[in-house]
């Protein structure tokens, strides 16, 4: 009989030490440069699809690993590189994941190979669910679709904002309205074809941290998509807009005459199934922010042990050595918190206390404290643009932000351990 371990496999050790030396001598070295251009590091994308760490095949495997270590472990090395070359890189797997959620089969060997492009000429690929007035609501959505049965064509209508290759993309993944008063239950994802008129990019944002990753609204001015462009098919729409119909029916019937409790009802249940399908993504976006606060942590270590003050290295200062172990103790505790709410993901385990949303939270807040520490240990030094430390610590507060907001993390894991739909 096997004995428990928690002793990474030899595959994934050899994933580790060739993503590691990936981000070690490629992109650690191009990473203050793209920051201060604040461009798509196309060059280093290029250079990563040419050894195989970016396109469909790379990823699949990734997903393929059954413990689901694989995708965070590399996610954690690439991200200890740089966070925003990392982001460049993984942003399109966000548009992987949405078509994966919900395309048939045959949609995945369309659309997948399109996000990335090859070798020669990569893409990247974008999901556009966040609006001007839907971020954390996902309920919200204004974006509409409606179907032209006559042409057999989608047409969509709205505005996407903070998108991940908004614009740039060569394939762009829409969340869209369909049936409005059904709330998150009336959405869909469509698929919007390379050079589809309609569709435009905004200006680049300019943002704090993440400099490298493209990040813009989307416009969509009436555009018109093939009916096969809808994710998943028409027929299963149809058959699920028909079950939130008679599921809300049934929900108002039960309350009775109280109107609000049954608005209620409706609006918590939907929120609770679209925070659902984000919660199994949360562990990946909790490795990445690993990764800042790793590299951050092993940078003030180094500093710490060979920058002097009264005569010996600061180092041996408690103050100091003290912060570093509770970065470390920190770093050790979150990665298996990760590592756990992967393994249940992957497995089909349910979330019945919101561990992804616990993982990212906590990933979230130690790449901010991490980073933070880090500044504070190298003094002005860490203030300059001469130590990396900056960089990382503005790139380490979007963790806190999107994908979820610290503060709405923290709503999920409420409303889990509680069962109550807490406001």
């Amino acid at each position: 009989m096997t004995g428990f371990s928690l002793e990474l496999t030899e595959e994934q050790r050899e994933l580790r030490e060739w993503v590691h030396g990936f981000a070690r001598d490629v992109v650690r070295p191009a990473a203050a440069e793209w920051d201060e251009r604040e461009e798509t590091p196309w060059p280093v994308i290029k250079e990563a699809a040419k050894i195989g760490l970016y396109g469909f095949e790379s990823l699949a495997e990734l997903y393929g690993d059954p413990s689901g270590l694989s995708l965070q472990i590399a996610n954690e090395e690439l991200f200890w590189g740089d966070a925003g070359i990392g982001m460049a890189l993984f942003g399109t797997s966000l548009a992987v994941a949405g078509i994966f959620a919900a395309g048939t089969p045959e949609q995945l060997a369309e659309w997948v190979p399109q996000c990335f492009g090859d070798q020669d000429d990569p893409k990247v690929g974008a999901f556009c669910v966040s609006e001007p007035q839907a971020g954390s609501d996902v309920s919200a959505l204004r974006t509409r679709a409606r179907y032209d049965e006559a042409k057999d064509e989608w047409v969509i209508g709205g505005q996407k904002a903070w998108i991940t290759n908004g614009g740039i993309a060569n394939v762009h993944v829409v969340v869209a309205s369909v049936e409005p008063e059904l709330g998150a239950r009336g959405q869909a994802a469509f698929i919007v074809p390379p050079g589809t008129p309609g569709l435009q990019g905004g200006p680049k944002i300019k943002k704090l941290g993440l400099r490298a990753s493209h990040t813009a609204d989307v416009f969509l001015d009436e555009v018109r998509v093939p009916g096969h462009c809808l994710l998943g098919g028409k027929e299963r729409l149809d058959r699920r807009l028909a079950k939130a119909r008679e599921r809300i029916a049934g929900e108002q019937a039960r309350a009775g005459e109280n109107a609000s409790e049954a608005r209620n009802q409706q609006q918590g249940q939907a929120q609770q199934a679209a925070m659902a399908t984000f919660e199994v993504s949360r562990p990946t976006v909790g490795a990445q922010a690993l990764g800042i606060a790793r590299a951050a942590y092993e940078y003030a270590l180094e500093y710490a042990g060979r920058r002097e003050a009264f005569g010996r290295p600061i180092v041996e200062n408690q103050a100091i050595a003290f912060a570093l172990a509770d970065v470390r103790t920190e770093i050790e505790m979150v990665r298996l918190l990760i590592w756990s709410a992967s393994w249940m993901g992957r497995n089909g385990k349910p979330f019945d206390a919101a561990q992804g949303s616990m993982s990212k939270l906590r990933a979230g807040e130690l790449a901010v404290t991490a980073t933070e520490k880090a500044v504070q240990i190298l003094g002005g030094a860490g203030y300059s643009r001469e130590h990396p430390v900056e960089r990382m610590y503005r790139d380490a507060k979007i963790y806190t932000i999107f994908e979820g907001t610290s503060e709405i993390q923290r709503l999920v894991i409420a409303r889990a351990i509680t069962g109550r739909y807490i406001r």
